[in-house]
């Protein structure tokens, strides 16, 4: 189960945020889509609880797509976000919005992505984001993989990784703390055949990278960093 810090600090949804668009139909899913569509690189960014409305998440998409990758966002919730006003329903929304359904629909989005003739995948995913991309990068659907403040993660999940991944975790955080991190990197240290890359940010709470309050200097440093080290990672295994 998802810790409290999964479901704090939710965004002002804007269903017309971005300077990309949203299509309806990519891959079976209504997407937010940024970028150009002769991009031989594509990124998938799988959104946390909030979905892909949150306008921080689709700012991220705009600025990963001035890298020259074609982004999409895909709706994986249908729709249908965790209303945080309605806090005692957490457990029922997971059972309704499960990772590994999100997974089963990612497939088709990939297959779109190869029809358009993008050569290289990456995917990135916020907190329940991360297992998506983690069920994907265990059976070769994408080339590299990054979880930023991750959650519901086993120590299982991570020995099936078979694409390089970057972890980008926080140091104030209960579903993903840094202890659990180190043992993640462990296990893919001892995994000679997969890079990765793993960091935690000091001083910075779940959520941070795409739920962090403009006036917060230190945090939105933290969140730019986080932005340039994805970008990075990405550069690195998808050009």
């Amino acid at each position: 189960m998802a810790s409290s810090h999964c479901w704090e600090s939710p965004p002002a949804l804007n269903p017309a945020g971005g300077v990309g668009e949203v299509v309806d139909d990519f891959g079976g899913l209504k997407a937010y889509v940024a970028g150009s569509a002769e991009s031989k690189a594509a990124l998938i960014l799988v959104s946390d609880v909030f979905g892909f409305e949150a306008p921080k998440l689709r700012k991220i998409a705009d600025n990963v797509a001035l890298s020259g990758y074609l982004v999409v966002v895909p709706d994986f919730l249908h729709g249908d976000p965790f209303d945080p006003s309605n806090p005692n329903n957490r457990a029922m929304w997971l059972q309704a919005h499960s990772p590994q359904k999100a997974f089963e629909e990612a497939k088709p989005v990939i297959a779109a992505l190869k029809e358009k003739g993008v050569a290289t995948i990456g995917a990135a995913g916020y907190c329940w984001g991360a297992k998506v991309v983690v069920e994907l990068a265990k059976v070769h659907e994408i080339q590299a993989a990054v979880l930023l403040h991750p959650s519901l993660l086993t120590v299982d999940d991570i020995k099936e990784i078979k694409c390089p991944i970057s972890i980008l975790g926080a140091e104030i955080d209960k579903t993903s703390p840094p202890e659990l991190l180190k043992e993640f990197q462990q296990i893919l240290s001892a995994n000679s055949g997969i890079d990765h890359f793993v960091k935690i940010f000091p001083g910075v709470a779940h959520g941070w990278a795409v739920r962090y309050s403009d006036d917060d200097v230190a945090a939105v440093r933290s969140a730019a960093e986080a932005l340039h080290d994805m970008t990075h990672w990405f550069n690195k295994y998808l050009k």
